[in-house]
């Protein structure tokens, strides 16, 4: 028995697996041997290929492709129409599926609407990659980046707020009130 949502014009071949209480919206394609975990919901015109893996509560905004070689893990937000690729130096006339480069959204991240992540490099947990970014480097975890190509300007809490850190190197979140440290240029949460 089906224990998710798929609109009637969406499209899901053979051996994939799909979470509990995922959905799925009007025209996506979910590709064979893939992993869509539990909570996840899938807007219109979402394309996920074979071997594409995404965690528990992933959520996939409208016109998004995700290729082989990306893997989303639990809470990660996929803005409208951004990209990634998987093929450093793509032609139409030579074939390169044997080297796909894999991509890792860890934990928590948000990507921008129309934000570019090109393939190889990884996106650290709650990092926040704004709309329209160029990524072509890794990220770090709780890293704020814009433009093309991206540029870190500051951090941001698990919550999504920018965070300001005091000459200590402590910061604390507007909305949840959970303390991070900043050392050495990466940034922790405290445990409180």
């Amino acid at each position: 028995m089906k224990s998710f949502f798929a609109h009637e014009t969406a499209v899901i071949d053979e051996n994939c697996s799909i979470g509990n209480e995922t959905k799925i919206w009007h025209f996506s394609h979910i590709m064979s041997d893939c992993i869509i975990g539990e909570g996840c919901n899938l807007g219109q015109n979402v394309v996920v290929s074979p071997q594409v893996i995404l965690g528990k509560n992933v959520k996939v905004q409208n016109n998004v492709s995700i290729y082989t070689g990306v893997i989303c893990e639990a809470d990660v937000f996929l803005g409208p129409s951004m990209v990634f690729t998987n093929i450093i130096n793509p032609r139409s006339a030579i074939i390169r599926k044997n080297e796909y480069l894999k991509t890792i959204v860890r934990k928590g991240a948000s990507i921008g609407a129309n934000a570019t992540i090109v393939c190889g490099n990884n996106i650290g947990e709650y990092a926040f990659v704004g709309a329209g970014a160029v990524v072509t480097k890794e990220i770090k975890p709780y890293a704020l980046v814009v433009g093309n190509p991206s540029k870190q300007i500051g951090w941001v809490s698990e919550f999504g707020h920018r965070l300001q850190f005091n000459d200590s190197g402590f910061a604390t979140c507007k909305e949840s009130s959970q303390h991070y440290q900043l050392r050495n240029d990466f940034v922790t949460k405290l445990e409180p």
